[in-house]
């Protein structure tokens, strides 16, 4: 669940992006997993959904590196793009559940961005590094 506000629009990096509406100093909770709100599915949760709604699914969510669980925002969280350099993440001493926060002072309409290899176990296929039929966490790892 996002915890700033937030908006989609074009973006220079990917498609669409998620972008700020205000500043947001460094150190500011940006994301967490809300129960009720976002979605956990198990592998076999995930193997289960009919063909469009795992498709679905794959694209706007995370695998999971620690269990293999997709995470499905509830938000707009999903169009947030990734960069070598983001300008979100988790801080160095996190513990579950992670709350991800702001790297340094964000200004306004900045798009937000993560680094996939960091948490994704898809990030390989979401990179373009697997074909589109590379089953879920496969493929190379971070080069």
């Amino acid at each position: 669940m996002l915890l700033i506000q937030t908006r989609v629009a074009p973006s220079t990096i990917h498609g669409l992006g998620l972008f700020t509406i205000g500043p947001v100093k460094r150190g500011t909770p940006v994301w967490r997993f809300e129960p009720g709100f976002d979605r956990d599915f198990s592998p076999e949760q995930f193997a289960a959904l009919p063909p469009l709604a795992r498709e679905h699914t794959r694209w706007f969510a995370f695998v999971s590196k620690a269990d293999g669980h997709l995470i499905r925002s509830g938000d707009h969280a999903c169009f947030m793009n990734h960069s070598p350099a983001p300008n979100t993440g988790a801080p160095v001493d996190a513990t579950a559940p992670v709350t991800t926060v702001a790297l340094r002072d964000l200004a306004a309409d900045e798009e937000l961005t993560c680094d996939y290899w960091t948490f994704d176990a898809d990030a390989p296929w979401k990179l373009g590094q697997v074909p589109r039929a590379a089953p879920l966490g496969a493929g190379p790892t971070r080069v």
